[in-house]
């Protein structure tokens, strides 16, 4: 029940991530060997030898690795997943679901996974509680990518088979574990001697007993790694420590280096000693697995001189840097804000190596590029565009650069945003438009107008005309500052530069900067001069917009005005905020004014009238309902409908004529 819930979770997991996944492989670059027909792809026992027998190898050995990235803080987990994450689990789920070795390669060929060490150990992981499908990915592993196993693989590997079921296949392992020079690690010990003595192996309890006890006396690779670096750590580089090196008689093998430089990690400069000892005292030749483990020592900030030698040793003898060690030496250089470094490293790797750093990566380049407290290094900034796009035939995405400027105003460095627009605009981004609204308007919002104003003039010299939205944001800027002045001079700019015809958003900003000044009776005037000089048509809400704040300072002689100006615009009368108005504070004679208003007739509609009577009524305002009344023409007031309103809401006890006798 444990295995089955374990992989319908892994199932319900790896799909979520399949489609993403699957681009990402799809532009990684990997090598596929043509599958032969005639040979099927096969499993083999493991009592044998771990492979493909007669079959030929679904992904080359030469495979290129799709890039993934880590998380180098909590803040960057969100945003910069690990994709290596998602390939586990796909493979997993690969391996999990089906033991069709046809329908394994299918998935296989459809997906074409990349796959690391660290990989492989977080696949085994999720399949502890299913170990032939752990068998299963195991053995394509050792065919196709037999370097990506190691002490720690086989040991976890060894866990997994350490059961009742399959106890044979554990004990060929250990058998070609120690032909290989790997023990049995105490994690593993621990593990399966609890499952042998709850499954009742007597027998091959005392056997693995005896083989871990004995393990001081095997000559395992782990304990040739501890001899080697208890010599090196003891001592200063010396001609003794090599002479007790030799004295080991060692025969040293790639894992074995790869093993001691890792273990020597600490020590830098001594684990340079024996990776330049070992190949001129052994006649051993590093390749491309030692090269790395000595970068990944190297690749700190006392030693970048050193690591940089290496790197270029490394690609003169061409060998490439594995994704492992531009990951784990970019996260040191990260985590020591050792930015041009990691510029350099992302370069290197984004140059010369078929195994391309992850997108992400240039993206959180450029931001801790603006986010330096040091002045904005435009030249690195515009390098590593220049890498990203030249170097690994990408296009810059408007995403980027929204994260790249989210994290410079985070900084208050607003005076760069339009160096960072033209640099990203060489690497052949085109910033929309939005971005750019959003940038006038914070440069304006802090006083720099001057910068914003710039913007736009770039825009217009290089052919990319400004729109209103723009120039709106502009003036939004200053309206929030509260320089009104400034905004409407700015307003008087764009419609000299671009007319009037768009212009209605931007002097509705221009109108709500007034009103917050105490200037509605400005904004009127210049609404008047602009519609009767300028044939200008602002939008229906700024009339509304207007009319609502003069009515608020009680300003109907100017509200009313307005109105003659919305039917020359040919908009319809707004009628709710002087209805509102008049039954507060209107008298019966600013009603009749309102009522011609609103019409090029000699007078509206009954039914708008007996809004204006209803809304009187409704305040309690009898008498200004009466007096409005008594002054509108003939067939208003003998209207039935207009009759019965005025009856319904007489006095009680009143003549039944009052009505009409008043009227």
């Amino acid at each position: 029940m444990r295995s089955t819930w374990r992989l319908l979770l892994l199932r319900n997991r790896s799909r979520s991530s399949i489609c993403t996944s699957t681009i990402e492989f799809m532009t990684t670059g990997l090598q596929v060997r043509e599958l032969n027909p005639q040979k099927p792809y096969c499993f083999s026992s493991i009592s044998g030898r771990y492979g493909y027998p007669n079959c030929i190898p679904l992904l080359s050995d030469s495979v290129t690795r799709n890039p993934g990235h880590r998380s180098f803080s909590s803040e960057l987990a969100v945003e910069h997943k690990d994709p290596d994450h998602d390939h586990a689990l796909l493979l997993a789920d690969i391996f999990s679901r089906s033991s069709s070795p046809n329908a394994i390669r299918g998935e296989l060929e459809s997906n074409r996974p990349s796959v690391t060490h660290e990989m492989a150990l977080t696949v085994l992981k999720n399949l502890d509680e299913s170990p032939e499908a752990a068998r299963r990915f195991f053995d394509w592993v050792s065919e196709t990518h037999n370097e990506k196993l190691s002490s720690k693989t086989y040991n976890l590997f060894l866990g997994i088979l350490g059961r009742k079921d399959h106890v044979k296949e554990f004990w060929d392992l250990v058998e070609i574990m120690r032909k290989k020079g790997y023990g049995v690690s105490k994690s593993t010990f621990v593990k399966v001697s609890e499952n042998f003595e709850k499954e009742e192996l007597a027998s091959d309890l005392d056997k693995l007993k005896g083989l871990f006890l004995s393990k001081s006396d095997d000559n395992s690779s782990e304990q040739i790694c501890s001899k080697v670096c208890k010599i090196i750590r003891q001592d200063e580089w010396s001609e003794d420590v090599q002479k007790r090196l030799r004295d080991l008689e060692v025969s040293m093998s790639s894992d074995l280096v790869a093993m001691v430089l890792e273990r020597l990690s600490l020590y830098p400069v001594k684990a340079l000693m024996f990776f330049r000892w070992i190949e001129a005292n052994q006649s051993f030749k590093h390749n491309e697995q030692t090269y790395n483990a000595m970068a990944q020592v190297l690749g700190r900030e006392d030693c970048i001189e050193k690591f940089w030698g290496i790197i270029d040793e490394m690609k003169v003898a061409g060998y490439e840097m594995e994704k492992e060690t531009y990951l784990n030496v970019y996260q040191r250089f990260y985590k020591k804000k050792m930015i041009k470094e990691a510029v350099d490293l992302y370069e290197f790797a984004m140059m010369h190596g078929t195994s391309k750093p992850p997108n992400q990566d240039c993206t959180l380049l450029l931001k801790n590029i603006v986010t330096s407290k040091e002045d904005l290094d435009m030249d690195l900034f515009s390098r590593v565009v220049r890498i990203f796009t030249e170097g690994g035939g990408n296009a810059l995405k408007q995403s980027t650069f929204d994260a790249v400027l989210k994290s410079l105003i985070s900084v208050g460095k607003l005076g760069d945003c339009n160096k960072i627009s033209k640099a990203m605009e060489k690497g052949g981004l085109e910033v929309s438009r939005a971005s750019y609204d959003e940038i006038i308007f914070r440069l304006s919002r802090a006083g720099r107008v001057d910068e914003a104003c710039e913007i736009l003039n770039d825009m217009q010299t290089s052919g990319r005309n400004p729109d209103f939205k723009m120039w709106a944001s502009l003036i939004h800027g200053q309206c929030v500052t509260g320089d009104v002045d400034k905004a409407h001079s700015c307003f008087l700019e764009m419609v000299e530069k671009k007319g009037v015809a768009g212009a209605g958003y931007a002097f509705e900003v221009l109108v709500d900067g007034f009103y917050h000044k105490n200037r509605v009776e400005d904004a009127c005037k210049l609404l008047i001069e602009l519609v009767n000089g300028k044939e200008f048509r602002p939008c229906r809400t700024t009339y509304k917009i207007l009319i609502e704040k003069l009515l608020v300072k009680r300003n109907l002689k100017e509200a009313l005005s307005l109105l003659e100006l919305m039917k020359n615009n040919d908009y319809p009368p707004i009628l709710d905020p002087f209805i509102g108005f008049l039954s507060k504070s209107g008298t019966g004679e600013d009603a009749l004014n309102f009522l011609k208003a609103i019409t090029s007739k000699r007078f509206p509609s009954t039914s708008v009238v007996l809004l204006v009577f209803e809304a009187f009524f409704k305040a309690g305002r009898h008498n200004e309902a009466h007096n409005c009344l008594s002054k509108c023409p003939h067939y208003i007031r003998n209207h039935a409908d207009v009759l019965s309103l005025f009856c319904s809401m007489k006095p009680v006890g009143a003549d039944a004529t009052t009505v009409h006798v008043t009227a």
